[in-house]
């Protein structure tokens, strides 16, 4: 399970990104544009469902519970400080993909409880994409939390996000069954098309 999360890292827009990581086999996709306004927002998510359609790709929003409905998307990720999740549940009903993040045992024990489908879990470590970083995992907060929701019973998809590169795929899932999120480490590959099929031959 492969999450591409766009960025504008100043050779790729956020469309690129979204258009290479497609090419490279990626089917989740996550539009993520925390500086842009409500209308650049929407018509980039509009632009990003095409693309996704052409792929049979999932297109989940960051934040913008709103945009979901019109845009055609699958779902929205929400943050910590984002809408709580009940209440986009409400605003988008019992079929849209809603996804949460969680940096312990506590907040994933919490999302559980309001309803989430699944979770980005992290940061593994620094990452330069997310300005307001939570306490870094690393791979021994990943074995923490993997073993903390067994022994509790708690099922449900859990993504590592946060600096991950392909070099730490394999360490990763040794922790416990998650996914992964990726951004910068297709970005800035050589060829990030390639980087993509890489990846997702290696979490296979």
């Amino acid at each position: 399970m492969v999450q591409f999360i766009s960025h504008n890292n100043g050779r790729y827009g956020e469309l690129e990104g979204i258009g290479l990581a497609l090419q490279g086999g990626c089917r989740w996709i996550q539009l993520r544009m925390k500086g842009a306004g409500k209308e650049q927002f929407f018509q980039s998510a509009v632009q990003a469902r095409e693309l996704c359609k052409q792929f049979s790709a999932k297109l989940i929003l960051d934040d913008r519970v709103e945009a979901v409905l019109g845009s055609g998307a699958d779902g929205v990720h929400l943050g910590k400080e984002d809408m709580p999740v009940r209440e986009a549940r409400r605003i988008l009903g019992p079929d849209k993909i809603i996804g949460g993040t969680a940096n312990s045992i506590e907040d994933i024990r919490r999302l559980v409880a309001d309803g989430v489908d699944y979770i980005g879990l992290g940061p593994f470590r620094f990452t330069t994409t997310k300005s307001r970083l939570a306490p870094i995992l690393g791979l021994e907060g990943y074995r923490r939390i993997a073993h903390q929701m067994a022994e509790e019973g708690i099922d449900i998809p859990i993504v590592a996000i946060g600096g991950i590169s392909s070099g730490d795929i394999v360490d990763i899932q040794n922790c416990g069954p998650f996914g992964i999120a990726l951004s910068g480490a297709v970005l800035n590959a050589e060829d990030p098309v390639a980087e993509m099929e890489n990846i997702i031959r290696i979490c296979k």
